[in-house]
């Protein structure tokens, strides 16, 4: 008896053991561009398991994977490129397709402060953008952001029998909690370029705002009026412009009572 129970522990034992230096396999390579250079920060992605890594500064990477696993590859700039796993002895080198874009040309305006003028001519701008948007010209590529893990998510796939071990650990860990806040720091930061590329920083410090406090307040402007923010996401310069137009007093405002009261705190 004592002989059947430890073959079975033994088989049992093994198995685990087989699984374990199973679900530890690699597989590494290379992302080169067309002239096989290297390109650096690519996000590399298991397509089966979820698992993803990025490209280091010398175009190298390495990934958990099984035969036949689908690995995807992406960059903004460059096409999507897939990759089935044939081994585990073959580098996965890749090559990445650079796509064609325009660069489009970055006008400052120089406002005058009054609404009715400034919106007309802004409008010009939103009427090229409309045709560009009705003649089907291809938009801008997308950020090539890994997802964070989402708790629901998690949750309706272990109902299911299926478990993310990987999104789990970022939910605990608290990885997912900070890619999304990364991510928002980073939108913020891109909506605030977008509309400093297009006005000129003269149009503010005229309206009372100092130049080194221009970027604080058009993000003060987004948490203010949702609607500016989504206006920069549509690429709608003046319509953007017009919500601005009500916050810059209320920020003015704001910035005069907290200098008054630092100066009355500074005298007591």
């Amino acid at each position: 008896m004592k002989s059947y129970f430890s073959k079975i522990f033994f088989l049992i034992l093994t198995f685990f053991s087989f699984s374990s230096l199973f679900s530890q396999q690699k597989i590494s390579g290379k992302t080169i561009s067309e002239n096989s250079m290297v390109i650096t920060q690519v996000l590399v992605v298991n397509i089966s398991n979820d698992k993803k890594t990025f490209s280091d500064a010398a175009g190298n990477f390495e990934i958990e994977a099984s035969v036949h696993d689908e690995i995807r590859f992406s960059k903004i700039g460059y096409e999507r490129a897939e990759r089935r796993v044939s081994d585990y002895h073959s580098s996965l080198n890749v090559m990445l397709i650079r796509v064609p874009e325009e660069i489009k040309e970055v006008v400052i305006l120089d406002l005058t402060g009054d609404i009715n003028k400034d919106s007309k001519r802004l409008s010009k701008e939103d009427k090229v953008a409309k045709l560009q948007e009705n003649l089907g010209l291809p938009k801008p590529p997308e950020k090539p952001r890994e997802a964070p893990a989402e708790l629901k998510k998690v949750l309706i796939a272990a109902a299911f029998g299926s478990v993310n071990v990987q999104a789990v650990y970022d939910l605990i860990s608290g990885k997912a909690r900070r890619q999304k806040r990364r991510y928002r720091y980073e939108d913020v930061q891109d909506k605030i370029s977008w509309i400093r590329k297009r006005i000129d920083d003269e149009y503010f410090v005229e309206s009372e705002i100092p130049a080194e406090r221009i970027s604080e307040f058009l993000e003060f402007s987004f948490i203010l009026r949702p609607d500016i923010s989504s206006a920069v996401k549509e690429r709608n310069l003046s319509k953007a412009m017009l919500g601005i137009e009500t916050v810059i007093p209320i920020y003015v405002d704001r910035l005069k009572n907290s200098t008054t009261d630092h100066i009355k705190s500074s005298n007591n």
